[in-house]
């Protein structure tokens, strides 16, 4: 039987971690999954796990990354569904703060993750959050579909407001009371940006 190449050994025996840790830290925690328990469910050693992501910490790291890159692209899904820009933005927003009662995005993004690799601003998905909001805002300016607010300034004050938002749903009593309470404030707080629209379509 031929080998496999080395290039699709090393993405298989990345897959194989990242697929069991996560299925770890979203059931029982960070804290309580055992590397030893999940690498030996991947039928690997502690030793992979340390080649490929240097530790636990940084293996929670690469998980948290492919949760992100997941959410993005189901927000993109969500846009691409709306009537106007300005919905599309608004769906972009709320539609991260929904994502915030899922039991794995609960426990793993907004839980764990800022107890174990610190403060969200710092992680290097943020930068791609930023640019993108920065990217819509500043043609929803151009459109005249908002006041003339800096791009960058609104953008890293939503982002906040967001991350702020999910860490409350995440971590309250009753998740999706929570997210129905966050979201329309949230929807509130985003029609302030409207150009001339009368105070019952801001709501909208």
């Amino acid at each position: 039987m031929a080998h496999k190449p080395r290039k699709e050994m090393i993405a298989e025996t990345r897959g194989k971690l990242l697929a069991t840790a996560r299925q770890a830290f979203g059931t029982v925690g960070y804290a309580d999954a055992s590397m030893d328990d999940f690498t030996a469910a991947a039928g690997l050693t502690r030793g992979a796990l340390y080649h490929h992501f240097g530790d636990k910490k940084g293996l929670l790291a690469a998980v948290i990354a492919e949760i992100d890159a997941e959410m993005t692209e189901r927000l993109k899904v969500i846009t691409a569904n709306a009537t106007t820009p300005w919905q599309a933005f608004v769906d972009e927003c709320t539609g991260y703060l929904e994502m915030a009662v899922e039991p794995e995005i609960l426990r793993i993004v907004h839980r764990d993750g800022p107890a174990v690799l610190g403060d969200p601003w710092q992680w290097a998905s943020q930068n791609g959050c930023i640019a993108g909001m920065q990217q819509n805002l500043t043609g929803l300016v151009a459109d005249g579909a908002i006041i003339p607010v800096d791009p960058e300034a609104a953008a890293r004050l939503i982002n906040g407001a967001s991350l702020n938002a999910a860490q409350w749903i995440a971590n309250s009593d009753d998740p999706e009371a929570t997210a129905r309470k966050a979201i329309v404030a949230f929807k509130a707080f985003l029609s302030g940006l409207l150009l001339g629209a009368p105070a019952s379509d801001k709501q909208q």
